[in-house]
């Protein structure tokens, strides 16, 4: 039986040897054999195809499966080339055994499928679900466009032909026309979102990767986009990458968490040939090599792997090699590209590119002066035209020569080698390039890119003297779209992200009309109503750092045209006020029924209000228990006009409307804060475990009536048919009978739920829906009789009505509007789904019973943001936190006019000459709460100032009438003079001012008590280390007359285990390898000092020491030197005794010659 090869970090080929991407005659012989494998295998598939008599049926199932045909034994392992490909071999497990001619002649031959078969698309695409028994239509809800675009998902953006583009956006596959601007949708097949997309190198044929439980890859032909071919069971829960070889006939697909299972395919005949384990950790991408089939490349986090198809006895397999970093710090692997020669070409996150050969890192590439390639990592690298080109995220575009990049190599032992690009280009600022795909376009070098920032560009790479500037084709939000606001009078509509840009879009027309961009993000968003601003052309936009800002949107072309004036555009955005209430984002903006208060509220747990026609004079705030998440004021039913408001931690208020306090009255005020204001409050506690209990004990009543209803007909059944004995078997039978399960336990979360959204039902009474564990209900709930004794973070209310979501266990609402009638309540989902709720007009409570269900954006991270209808309920908008913002028509039976357009509100008169007002850029300034307590504080401190200037100028008054009392005391004569200390006026008071001098000394004393005695342990241990250690510190003697200067040596104190000083070579105690020569080897050193200063036992405790004590770097060198120094002065020792000796011999020789008689003839 075949078996994976699954490489992880350290894995080997089956030879032990590391795979090697380079081409040798070894593997061009392998591959050699694998191409006549190849050629016998389509042979073989021909002559079958010829000779078998099949059947096909079109619009229906894939092929006519043969009975003994199993696909199960394809999971979990690599199968062989020939049990993929050839018709005549049976079962995987059986391969490696030889087939008897009498049975491979009874082997039914397994069916093709033809090349002119397709799917039927209306069979396979996904459905809304509706109630059944409804009546309510399927096509409820109609897409008709999108103005998103999910700018961060990777390789979203391919080209079909020369002015198509295809994008993935939620569950739709959109086909962008390029010079048309009109949007076709494929809808997604199993209805839980698209993974990824991939486009044949013919342009023939694209792939739709798919996200879901065992999800499908389905292959689409183009122009006519009908479904080909479907691939089953290629990944757990969704494709991360897939891509086609370099002729089209195999594909590799990449799945995402769990799993990452590497898979190719003959998709042709929708079977995978082989199958893997890719790696442990998130794989990005997935490509075959341009050049040999046979290899392939995955990377992603914190990897890169080389695969290569290797013929084994038991069949092909795919073997994997983990890429060795070395030195080079590990990094997340986005772009690389496979070089001819099977080397392979990656980025890293830092920006320098990484050459890769035999698995390992042959050379990194920087630019001089070790200047990184791409500032930040590089996301996309291609190999054309004989030039390496290189996409990174800092939105720049290099150009490099591919003769450079293929034979570079470390020159030194860094692994680092300097080259600089041919060519660059920058496409603009705050661009992040993603991917680029290259238009066939005859005779020009254009470019398609893909900007994270939320953009299209159309990009000329030919650097040359007519080089195009970067033209930025489409603009669409980045990230999350945060708020969503319709027009009360037309179809315009405003959206807000995190990218600190707001939009206005004509969702009738279909046409962005303008944007105006900022230093924060947008939060929060609202469309002035008309009792404010009657044309309907005032917006209010929410930021992240606590900023409003009202928007005025007009016509350009109302106003006064000037000469050489640029194109004009269809709308315009102009400022027209601007302050900031609140000191963390802003959450929710709510205008009163009657356009007299506005309503802000913020994460800074506070809600402010402000007059609207007083140019939004603030009245003033008030602090909840938590941080705001939506503010709703009563509608004109209620007799009061009072605010909602719901707080994330489980707590709703309601307030009345604020009093409006005159000028007079206010100015004295130093805070904002409204202490006198009745408010309610509600703070939720969990009933959903009651709930569930009594839903259960409810099943059981019906279910016991049921078995007793049964057992009555059973009872007379036996009764009529056995008599007596029939009662003595039913009693036997309920005998038998189980006990009933416990119910199940009341539970209640430690932490409460998030309420998520929330509206008014009636005065005093609201319907919440919760996440998390209070997920699946909508909550009715009530205030409850203000009780002052208690405090509103000890109380603990419950809902006193619910309404049962279905399948919401696990995917709560997010958002809720109604349509203007009420007859429709919508609902945005967390997995990103509309729900329709349809309502009964003359049923005042709340019956949602028949639904429509269908799923639009992303299942993962489309959790809508926004929905909302227009003003006539003809359509409706979704903002999604997948960057999408999707546009349907609601099914009316009165058809729409065609080429509808939105009007933009004219201009004001004089909004040219306006002065912009001036805007609040620096997210530290002051909020008008601390701005007033500020005011309030710099106006009590100056008046403080003043008071104390009086006093100082009394005092210095007074001391100059006393100075001059005490001249004209010393212009009296001696016995007339008084006395110092008959100016004293009570000596008391000079020793209480000393007493209170001396104890506030003392105080101050006791206060810094531990700062000092911390700061003198500190110094102490650090003379301690640097100072006490020392015999004799560094000194510098400077001449005083020259430049000249002498030092001394910083001499290191001797350790308490080293010995005392020696005046002579006759003291020094001989060492240990001196005794060893001396006395022999074994015998050990009990010698004492010569001069008897040392013991025994303090021997043996430096010999202790020296044994546990590893030496300095310092006292190694010291001992070194006095080695030196030993050697030095023995040697001269040596030197003079011998002169001295050999003088001693001169002069015995003389004194010899002296003494020796002469004797004369």
């Amino acid at each position: 039986m075949l078996t994976e090869e699954m490489k992880e970090p350290g894995d080997q080929d089956t030879d032990g040897r590391r795979l090697d991407r380079s081409k040798s005659d070894g593997k061009r012989s392998q591959g050699s054999l694998k191409a006549a494998l190849r050629s016998a295998v389509r042979e073989d598939n021909k002559v079958l195809e010829d000779a078998t008599d099949e059947t096909y049926i079109e619009g229906g199932e894939s092929h006519l499966e043969d009975d003994d045909y199993d696909m199960e034994h394809l999971e979990g392992s690599s199968s062989s080339f020939q049990d993929d490909y050839m018709g005549n071999i049976g079962d995987s497990q059986n391969m490696g055994a030889p087939t008897p001619a009498s049975e491979e002649a009874e082997e039914k031959v397994k069916k093709k499928i033809s090349e002119n078969f397709f799917y039927d698309y209306t069979e396979l695409v996904s459905m809304p679900f509706v109630t059944p028994d409804s009546n309510i239509p399927l096509d409820l809800l109609t897409l008709v466009h999108s103005f998103g675009y999910d700018c961060r998902k990777r390789a979203n953006l391919q080209l079909l032909d020369s002015n198509t583009v295809t994008y993935i956006a939620g569950n739709q596959l959109i086909l962008l026309n390029l010079k048309t601007k009109e949007q076709m949708y494929l809808r997604s097949i199993s209805g839980r979102g698209i993974g990824v997309i991939g486009v044949h190198p013919d342009k023939t044929y694209f792939t739709v990767a798919e996200k879901g439980v065992f999800p499908k890859i389905i292959i689409y032909e183009y122009p006519s986009l009908r479904p080909y071919r479907i691939l089953h069971d290629g990944t757990e829960l969704g494709y991360a990458y897939v891509d086609f070889n370099y002729n089209g006939t195999l594909l590799a697909s990449v799945g995402s968490n769990p799993d990452y299972t590497l898979t190719i395919w003959n998709w042709k005949e929708e079977q995978p040939i082989l199958r893997t384990k890719a790696f442990s950790q998130e794989v990005f991408k997935v490509t075959f090599n341009p050049e040999d089939d046979e290899q392939l490349t995955t990377s992603g986090s914190g990897h890169i792997k080389f695969w290569e198809m290797a013929l084994t006895f038991t069949g092909l397999k795919l073997q994997g090699s983990l890429g060795r970093f070395g030195k080079t710090a590990t990094t997340d692997i986005e772009g690389y590209m496979e070089l001819p020669d099977g080397k392979v070409l990656s980025g890293s996150e830092w920006g320098n590119m990484l050459l890769w050969e035999g698995g390992l890192i042959k050379v990194e590439l920087c630019r001089a002066a070790r200047k990184s390639c791409h500032q930040g990592p590089i996301n996309q690298i291609m190999l054309d035209e004989g030039e390496v080109i290189t996409i990174g995220a800092d939105g720049c575009i290099r150009i490099w020569d591919f003769e450079t990049v293929d034979t570079a190599d470390s020159i030194d032992d860094t692994g680092l080698l300097e080259i600089e690009p041919i060519n660059e280009l920058q496409v603009g600022k705050n661009v992040k390039l993603f991917s680029m795909i290259k238009m066939k376009e005859i005779g020009s070098n254009f470019w398609l890119a893909q900007d994270a920032s939320g953009a299209i560009w159309k990009l000329d790479l030919s650097f040359s003297n007519i080089t195009q500037d970067p033209d930025c084709l489409f603009s669409f939000h980045s990230g999350a779209v945060e708020a969503l606001a319709v027009s009360p009078l037309t179809y315009l509509m405003a959206t807000t992200a995190l990218d600190c840009s707001v939009r206005i879009y004509d969702f009738a027309s279909k046409t962005p009309l303008a944007q105006m961009k900022f230093k924060q993000g947008g939060t929060a968003l609202a469309w002035v109503p008309r009792l404010v601003s009657y044309t309907g052309a005032q917006i209010i936009v929410g930021f992240e750092d606590g900023v409003v800002r009202i928007l005025e949107l007009y016509d350009p072309k109302g106003l006064t045209v000037f000469a050489g004036r640029k194109k004009i555009s269809d709308a315009d955005i102009n400022l027209r006020q601007v302050f900031k209430p609140h000191t963390a984002r802003v959450t929710a903006l709510a205008y009163e029924r009657d356009g007299e208060i506005l309503a802000t509220g913020s994460k800074d747990q506070t809600v402010f209000f402000f007059e609207v026609e007083k140019d939004y004079k603030p009245i003033g705030y008030i602090t909840t228990p938590g941080p705001v998440r939506q503010l709703i004021w009563s509608s004109n039913s209620h007799p009061d006009s009072t605010l909602l408001i719901i707080c994330e931690n489980g707590y709703v208020l309601e307030t009345p409307f604020p009093t409006i306090k005159e000028e007079e009255e206010n100015r004295d005020v130093v805070s904002y804060e409204i202490k006198d204001m009745h408010i309610k409050c509600f703070h939720f506690s969990s009933v959903k475990s009651k709930i569930l209990r009594l839903i259960e004990i409810e099943k059981r009543k019906t279910l016991k009536k049921l078995k007793e209803k049964e057992k009555e007909e059973r009872r007379k059944q036996l009764a009529a048919e056995k008599g007596e004995d029939g009662e003595k078997e039913l009693q036997a039978e309920e005998e038998e009978e189980e006990q009933e399960e416990p119910l199940p336990e009341i539970f209640i979360p430690s932490t409460p739920c998030r309420i998520l959204c929330g509206f008014y039902s009636e005065p005093g009474k609201f319907w919440v829906s919760l996440g998390g564990y209070d997920a699946g209900f909508l909550y009715h709930c009530e205030f409850p009789l203000s009780d002052k004794s208690s405090a509103i973070t000890k109380k603990k209310d419950e809902p006193f009505d619910f309404r049962l979501l279905e399948d919401t266990e696990d995917n709560p609402i997010q958002t809720i509007t109604f349509s203007i009638h009420q007859d429709m309540m919508f609902c945005g989902m967390q997995n990103g789904a509309i729900r329709v709720y349809i309502l009964n007009q003359d049923n005042p409570s709340l019956m949602i019973e028949d639904y429509w269900h269908f799923n639009i954006h992303d299942n993962n991270y489309g959790c809508i943001k926004g929905i909302s209808t227009s003003f006539d309920d003809r359509f409706l908008v979704t903002t999604g936190a997948d960057s999408n913002i999707f546009v349907f028509t609601i099914f009316s039976e009165f058809e729409l006019k065609k080429d509808i357009r939105a009007k933009v509100p004219s201009p004001r008169f004089g909004i040219e000459t306006e002065p912009i007002p001036e805007d609040i850029e620096d997210p530290k300034a002051y909020s008008i709460e601390n701005a007033r307590r500020k005011r309030e504080h710099d106006k009590l401190m100056k008046e403080v100032e003043e008071i104390k200037a009086g006093k100082r100028e009394k005092l210095k008054a007074l001391r100059n009438e006393f100075w001059k009392l005490l001249e004209m005391n010393q212009g009296l004569p001696k016995h007339m003079q008084f006395k110092q200390t008959d100016f004293d006026i009570d000596s008391k008071i000079r020793a209480e001012i000393g007493r209170k001098t001396a104890f506030k000394i003392q105080q101050v004393e006791k206060e810094l008590a531990w700062e000092k005695e911390k700061h003198q342990l500190g110094l102490m241990k650090l003379q301690n280390r640097f100072r006490e250690s020392l015999e004799s510190d560094t000194i510098v003697v400077h001449a005083i007359q020259s430049d000249h200067k002498i030092s001394s040596y910083r001499l290191v104190k001797p350790s308490k285990y080293s010995k005392s000083k020696r005046t002579s070579l006759s003291d020094r105690r001989t060492s240990k390898m001196e005794r060893f020569e001396k006395e022999g080897a074994g015998r050990k050193d009990s010698q004492k000092d010569t001069d008897g200063r040392i013991s025994v036992e303090e021997e043996s405790i430096i010999e202790k020491g020296k044994k546990f004590r590893p030496k300095t770097l310092s006292e190694i060198i010291v001992e070194n030197q006095i080695e030196k120094t030993r050697k030095l002065i023995l040697k001269a020792e040596r030197a003079q005794l011998k002169i001295q000796q050999r003088k001693k011999e001169w002069e015995d020789l003389a004194d010899c010659k002296l003494c020796v008689p002469v004797h004369i003839d």
